[in-house]
Order: structure tokens, then C-alpha cells, then sequence
């Protein structure tokens, strides 16, 4: 975590003379100079942040008439209450004065006073936001496709659009030594646990950091462990998503520029379980969720358990498929941990590519790009025709994973358990499952474990975890959490209500 410095900011200190010196060695700074009643006053502000509709509609035009009032007296207080904006206010503090201005502020100094100043807020929110806000990386077949977007207030009004709640609750703070970028603190009230709500206070208020450019640089700063692969706190665009983790008691983070929301504490369940499984009927939601989990297993140890077969454990393999892995390795010249390393790296090479590409060619490269080198490369004899398939198989697996940080972590995990498994055989793929164990007993999300409720083990949040239970069994929120009402809802009081229809 980044301490604060002792060094004090060099902008600490000036005078308003010095602010705007400053200012105006940008091209896109103004100074506008007019007369109200005999008084001069000094407008200056930045042409690129302001809205221009509301500079030229509302404001200078309430300048214009106040110019052909004849009346010699002048009063700051009434100009600045008939000015028809929303937000107007006072203030002779100069290093308020230079935020503000960098914000779309409009500064007014006037003649008659050397000290208070008007600050007008004529910024343009819209500027620069994208219109649609359908998800992109966390796409589902059914449910709400809302997803947040890089305008932190349209953030908040998207959430208070599906939390219509008095105990919604949000607290601003700015950071940024050099980006000035908002960031606020979302909870319920009267749920969420306030010791959560204390650390997510201290560890951001301990911040000291040049520039936010996104949530996820909040994340990695305010981590208990920052040397894990592993996504300690939940990252998502989802708004359904983000509203249930509240509702759950856990404190969101969000910051202005910022897509992404965090949420915490999480543990490493969060990451496995998507929402659309919460839109299905829960026998299906229940299968979907038990391929997830053995897509992922799959995915990690797919490959080193070729690995370790084919180089220690011979006798593991049925007779009837000894004769076609002979066949198919017969004119590969290289040791199955190269073999496998290759096909791996391989694949990186064509998701990175198909990433970093446009759409429609990206998916081209993605699908033509694998066949032809994976033909090639069997042809070649590089590699085994049964390895591809094992080797696309956990490729594919690896997609099952509903966040992205979450993936990149299992593609990461794979590569030590092959390496492992091929010192040691199956006894290397037991000691690295035995070292990830150990890691992620470790690990703590606000300084909540992040196994829970396996490690400390919690027969009572069991409930949704491989299986996703009926709505009428998810009454409760869970225990870890320790939120302050562990009642979601009462399927007692609902089927007292049915009972009561049916006598009527």
C-alpha cells in the first residue's frame, strides 16, 4: 500500500495572481472582461472542459443584462443568488479555486473585492461518454445487459435506478495527486458490517498516488497481498451484479473514468459463479454452475496430467488408447513438457492476438488461425494429435469463467502445475495443488479469509455454493459478511400470504 509523503504539493501556498499565471500558459484557457454597474469583473475558465450550449444560453447572456442595469449598486450576494445555475458558490480559498477550474468551473473575480470569488459550474458531464452501456465483457443469454459506464454520476444513477433504497448510501473522496479523480464509497446502511465499511475508509484515505486511471489501480493499490495472481476483490460492468453484491452487505468502489466497479469483501466463490444462474430455474442454474466448476478444474489440470502420464505413469493408460498415443507421438522429436509448452504459448499467442484486434478479424484470426496452425503443427509432427485436442479442450474450459480476472489467473496456473508435473510426475501435480492450497488459505479480502466458508469451514454458507439452492432457501445473507440483518427476506411471511389468498 502507498503511504502518504512528506513532501507538501508544490501548488499548496500561491495566491489567486499565481493560479492564473499558471493557467494561461494552456491554449485553452480565456480570460473574458465586463463591466456590471460600473464594476469590472474577470471571467476565466477552460474552453475544452465547459459546456458551451450553457455558457452561451444561460450565462453570458444573465451577464448581458446585468450590463444594461443602470443602477450603480452592486451586491456579490444577489448576483450570485439570480444567477440561474445550479451550482454557485463563494470562496477565497485558492487551491479550491484551481481544482474547481480544472473541473469545467467558471471563475468570476470581481473588481470590489480582492479576496471572495464566484465559482459557476458550467462543466459538460456528457463529454467524452460513450452512449451505450450494454456489458461487453461479461455478456449473458438472459437476465438485464445493463453495464456501467465511464461517468461515475451515471454510474450512481444506474445504481439507485435498480437499488431504490434509503439505505443506499454513498461517500466521496478525491484522489489523485495529479489526476483529481473521484472516487466514492457505496453501501447499505444498516446492513453492510461497519468494520468493512471502516477499512475500505482507511486503506483509500492512505492512498498516494500520481493518477487514478482506473478502478482496477485501486484495486491492486489497497490488496493485503499484492504479490497473488489471484482477484482478491470483485471487479465487474455488471449492475446486477453490483447490486446484489450490496444487497449481500459487501462496500462497493467505484471512480470517475471508470467502467468497473470493486466490490469487497469477496472470497474466491464470487469469482465462480455468474448471475445467470440466479435468472434460471435452480435445477438448471445448479447444472450450469457444477460444468463451470469442472470446466475450470479441467482447465488447470488437463495438461499436466498428460504431461505426467505420458513421461511417469505409462501404466495409467487403457490398452485400447496405449496404441493411437503411441501412433500419434511416434514422430514428435521433443519431450511431452515441450510439446505441451508449445501448444500452450500457442494459444496465448492467438487469444492475445484475437484480443488486441478488431471484432470481426479477431474472431477470423481466433478460429482459421487455430486450425491451420494446429494441422500444421501435427503434420509437422511437432505435436500429438491427442495433446491438441486435451490442449484446445482447456482453452475452451478456461472461457467457462465468468470474470476476466479470474481467467487470466487459471491460464496462468497452468504452466506451474506442467512444469511441476514434469519433475515430479503425479507426486509434482499433488505438492503445486498442496502450495496453491496453503496460498489461498492465506489470502484475506479486507481482512475477510478468502476461503471461506471452506477455510474457516461454514456448514451454514454452504448453501449457494456447487449447487445453487431454490430463492426460498436464499433467505439469508452470509455469516462471514457479518452484516448487521442476516434476513434478506422471510419465505415464512410469503407463505402466510398464500395461505391467506386461498382462505379468501
Amino acid at each position: 500500500m502507498f503511504k502518504k509523503k512528506n513532501n507538501q504539493n508544490p501548488t499548496k501556498n500561491q495566491t489567486l495572481a499565481e493560479i492564473v499565471k499558471r493557467a494561461k500558459k494552456s491554449a485553452d484557457f480565456k480570460e473574458i472582461k465586463k463591466n456590471i454597474s460600473g464594476f469590472q469583473i474577470v471571467i476565466f475558465y477552460f474552453t475544452t472542459l465547459i459546456d458551451h450550449k450553457t455558457m452561451e444560453r444561460v450565462f453570458l447572456p444573465y451577464l448581458n443584462e446585468y450590463e444594461k442595469k443602470k443602477d450603480k449598486s452592486f451586491d456579490i450576494h444577489q448576483f450570485k443568488n439570480n444567477l440561474p445555475l445550479e451550482d454557485v458558490f463563494k470562496t477565497q480559498d485558492p487551491e479550491e479555486i484551481e481544482s474547481k477550474i480544472h473541473q469545467g468551473y467558471v471563475l468570476i473575480k470581481f473588481e470590489i473585492t480582492t479576496k471572495e470569488c464566484l465559482l459557476v459550474n458550467v462543466g459538460n458531464l456528457s463529454k467524452g461518454i460513450r452512449e451505450s452501456n450494454e456489458t461487453e465483457n461479461e455478456f449473458n443469454v438472459i437476465g438485464p445487459k445493463i453495464g456501467f459506464v465511464e461517468s461515475l454520476d451515471t454510474n450512481i444513477l444506474l445504481l439507485r435506478s435498480k437499488l431504490k433504497s434509503p439505505l443506499l448510501t454513498t461517500e466521496e473522496i478525491v484522489l489523485g495527486t495529479l489526476s483529481k479523480t473521484r472516487v466514492i464509497i457505496v453501501y447499505l446502511d444498516g446492513i453492510s458490517n461497519e468494520e468493512h465499511i471502516e477499512t475500505v475508509r482507511k486503506r483509500l484515505s492512505e492512498i498516494d498516488f500520481d493518477i487514478i486511471w482506473d478502478t482496477t489501480v485501486i484495486d491492486q493499490i489497497i490488496r493485503e497481498n499484492s504479490h497473488t495472481p489471484f482477484p482478491l476483490y470483485l471487479t465487474t460492468e455488471r449492475v446486477d451484479k453490483i447490486s446484489y453484491t450490496l444487497s449481500m452487505g459487501q462496500v462497493v468502489i467505484f471512480s470517475d473514468g471508470s467502467p468497473y466497479a470493486i466490490s469487497g469483501p469477496s472470497t474466491i466463490a464470487d469469482f465462480l459463479l455468474s448471475s445467470e444462474e440466479y435468472y434460471y430455474n435452480w435445477v438448471i442454474g445448479s447444472f450450469l454452475r457444477l460444468t463451470r466448476i469442472f470446466a475450470i478444474i479441467f482447465s488447470i489440470f488437463s495438461s499436466s496430467i498428460y504431461v505426467a502420464v505420458v513421461t511417469f505413469h505409462y501404466e495409467m493408460i487403457p490398452a485400447d488408447l496405449l496404441g493411437p498415443l503411441i501412433e500419434s507421438r511416434a514422430n514428435v522429436p521433443f519431450p511431452p513438457l515441450l510439446e505441451v509448452l508449445f501448444l500452450e504459448m500457442t494459444i496465448e499467442l492467438l487469444r492475445e492476438a484475437g484480443a488486441r484486434l478488431p471484432t470481426k478479424v479477431g474472431q477470423t484470426l481466433g478460429i482459421v488461425g487455430g486450425i491451420v496452425i494446429g494441422q500444421a503443427a501435427v503434420m509437422a509432427g511437432l505435436t500429438s494429435n491427442i495433446l491438441l485436442i486435451i490442449v484446445s479442450l482447456s482453452a475452451l474450459a478456461s472461457f467457462t469463467t465468468p470474470t476476466m480476472v479470474m481467467s487470466n489467473t487459471i491460464r496462468i496456473l497452468r504452466f506451474p502445475f506442467i512444469i511441476m508435473s514434469s519433475l515430479l510426475g503425479g507426486l509434482g501435480i499433488i505438492i503445486g495443488f498442496t502450495v496453491l492450497l496453503c496460498h489461498l488459505f492465506k489470502l484475506k479480502s479486507f481482512d475477510t479469509p478468502y476461503m471461506v466458508p471452506l477455510y474457516p469451514f461454514r456448514f451454514n454458507n454452504l448453501t449457494d455454493s456447487i449447487i445453487r439452492p431454490p430463492y426460498n432457501i436464499l433467505n439469508k445473507r452470509p455469516d462471514f459478511l457479518r452484516p448487521k440483518d442476516k434476513m434478506k427476506y422471510s419465505p415464512i411471511e410469503r407463505n402466510k400470504k398464500k395461505e391467506d389468498i386461498n382462505d379468501e
